[in-house]
């Protein structure tokens, strides 16, 4: 098994959360140094010019990042024109931070069933939400919350302006009586 290979998709998995030198050796069962060895040579493979990611450590753990001397080309995508469209996931992760403002991304993901670390990051350099300070839970995960600039791509005036969540509950509830089980009512127009 490629281990370094290993190491590359663990900390493409926890993204912005990365890990640390310990949680990597306990996961792929090598001692420290051993570790720190494949993640010099890892480094090492990412110092080609055929590569758009590197390896950082950033406070105390370790994560994927884009290469600096990319940098105007990331720019240049967060502010394409074609870009600006939301995603259905975009829109998903923005309603629950919208309903359920400040919240952290762990909660996001929760809600969502899915890791939202990218979608966040897209939501924040498009300026539609923001950090807004830290929960006091375990580890002080960031809160997010909307900004003016969500507003005024939705048209609102106020936060207060969205749509009542009861009303969506309510409107899936009067779908789901009206639907009718098509074997079932065939049969019963037979007999």
């Amino acid at each position: 098994m490629n281990l370094k290979a290993v190491i590359e998709g663990l900390l493409f998995v926890v993204g912005d959360d990365g890990l640390d030198l310990n949680e990597i050796s306990k996961i792929i069962q090598t001692t420290k140094e051993e570790t720190k060895e494949l993640i010099k040579e890892l480094q090492k493979d990412y110092q080609n010019n055929d590569r758009g990611i590197r390896i950082d450590f950033l406070g105390d753990k370790l994560k994927l990042t884009t290469k600096k001397e990319h940098n105007i080309y990331y720019q240049q995508l967060l502010t394409n024109e074609d870009s600006n469209t939301l995603s259905q996931a975009a829109l998903e992760t923005l309603a629950i931070i919208a309903y359920n403002q400040p919240i952290t991304r762990v909660k996001v993901d929760e809600l969502r069933g899915i890791s939202n670390t990218h979608i966040i990051r897209k939501l924040v350099a498009k300026g539609l939400i923001k950090e807004s300070g830290r929960s006091n839970l375990p580890g002080r995960p960031i809160l997010y919350e909307t900004t003016s600039e969500f507003l005024d791509y939705f048209g609102l005036s106020s936060i207060n302006d969205l749509p009542d969540m009861r009303d969506f509950l309510q409107e899936e509830t009067i779908v789901q009586e009206d639907e009718v089980d098509l074997y079932q009512s065939k049969y019963k127009e037979e007999i």
